[in-house]
Formats: C-alpha cells, sequence, structure tokens
C-alpha cells in the first residue's frame, strides 16, 4: 500500500468526524458561525479527497504533487480555507455565546 495513501486514509476520521459534527452542527441551528464551520470543515474534506486521489492515482491530469499544477493549488486552497474558516466560526460562536 501506498504510504501517502495510507496517510490520507488515517487523515479522513477525524476530519469525517468534524465534518459530521459541523453538519449536525448547522442544521440545528443555521447561524453564520455554523455555516463558517461547515466551510471549513467541507474544505478539509477535499484536502483528505486531494490526498487519497494522489496516492491512488486518479485524475492525473490534476498533477497531485507536482508544484504548480491544478492539484496542488486545489489542495493548497482548501487547506488555507479549512484552516481559517474553521477556527473562526467557532471562535465568533464562543465570543457570540459569551456575550449573550
Amino acid at each position: 500500500m501506498n504510504f501517502a495513501l495510507l496517510k490520507a486514509l488515517a487523515a479522513s476520521v477525524p476530519t469525517c468526524m468534524l465534518f459530521l459534527g459541523a453538519l449536525i452542527w448547522f442544521l440545528r441551528g443555521k447561524t453564520v458561525y455554523s455555516f463558517l464551520q461547515l466551510l471549513g470543515a467541507t474544505s478539509l474534506v477535499v484536502v483528505v479527497f486531494a490526498h487519497v486521489s494522489e496516492g491512488l492515482g486518479l485524475f492525473p491530469r490534476m498533477g497531485w504533487g507536482l508544484e504548480h499544477s491544478a492539484g496542488h493549488y486545489l489542495d493548497l486552497l482548501s487547506a488555507i480555507l479549512g484552516l481559517v474558516l474553521f477556527p473562526t466560526g467557532y471562535l465568533l460562536h464562543s465570543l457570540a455565546k459569551r456575550r449573550a
């Protein structure tokens, strides 16, 4: 088994749990904060999908793992969005809850 694929599959477990938690929270109360968290978690799922695709050799024209390729920029942009939006939604929710 490819080591990159193994790492991606291991990362898929916490990422899917994060996504499901954000989805449940969004469905319970549709707020801007829960939407930001859901969008961030979705972006992290895209990162995991990109790494699984790289490990399995899916979509070879995306150029997974190569600099200046579409796959590289999709992975990078999704990681940045996920690491910014999810904590921002959580922080804003905490601050709004504290004020109330």
